[in-house]
C-alpha cells in the first residue's frame, strides 16, 4: 500500500479511509541555564510565541492498519510566518520546496530575484517533506520534526 499525506501547520489531515494515523504539534524551544554552566533546552507546547522564538513542528506516524503501509510520505507547509531553520534534533533531513511543486536539498533549489535566479536560503523554504525509504510495518509509529522561527 503506498500513501502520501500533506499537513496543515497544526492539523493532522489523513488521507480518505487511511490506515495511517497522523498527529501534528508545535512545541517551544525553552531555554535555561543548566548547572553546568551551558544551556538546557526544553520543549514545551507552544501557547504562545514571540517573534525570534524557536519551535519544532514534530509530526507522528501511526500505521493502524493490518498491513505494512510503503511509500509514506508527509509533507508539511511551512507557516508563512515562520523561517524554516532545519530538522530537529534526531529527526531526518526533509526534503525542501520554495514553492511546493520542486523538492530537494536547499542548495539545489533556486527562487527569482526580478529578471534573475539566485539560489535559496531557508527563509525561502515553504514545504519541508519526508519520503519514509522502509514501509511502515503494522501497529508500528514514528516521527519527524522540523525546527522553525517565528518572524
Amino acid at each position: 500500500m503506498s500513501i502520501t499525506l500533506l499537513l496543515a501547520a497544526l492539523t493532522a489531515a489523513p488521507a480518505a479511509a487511511s490506515p495511517i494515523e497522523i498527529v501534528s504539534s508545535v512545541l517551544a524551544e525553552k531555554r535555561a541555564p543548566a548547572a553546568d554552566g551551558t544551556t538546557k533546552v526544553e520543549l514545551v507546547h507552544a501557547a504562545r510565541v514571540t517573534p525570534g522564538d524557536r519551535v519544532v513542528y514534530r509530526i507522528e506516524y501511526r500505521n493502524n492498519g493490518k498491513q505494512a503501509a510503503s511509500g509514506l510520505v508527509i509533507a508539511n507547509p511551512v507557516p508563512a510566518a515562520m523561517h524554516y531553520a532545519g530538522p530537529a534534533d534526531g529527526s531526518p533531513a526533509p526534503e525542501l520546496s520554495v514553492d511546493g511543486q520542486t523538492f530537494g536539498p536547499l542548495s539545489a533549489l533556486k527562487v527569482r530575484s526580478g529578471a534573475t535566479m539566485r539560489s535559496a536560503v531557508a527563509a525561502d523554504v515553504r514545504v519541508v517533506r519526508w519520503r519514509l525509504a522502509q514501509p511502515v510495518a503494522a501497529g508500528a509509529k514514528g516521527q519527524v520534526a522540523f525546527r522553525a522561527v517565528l518572524k
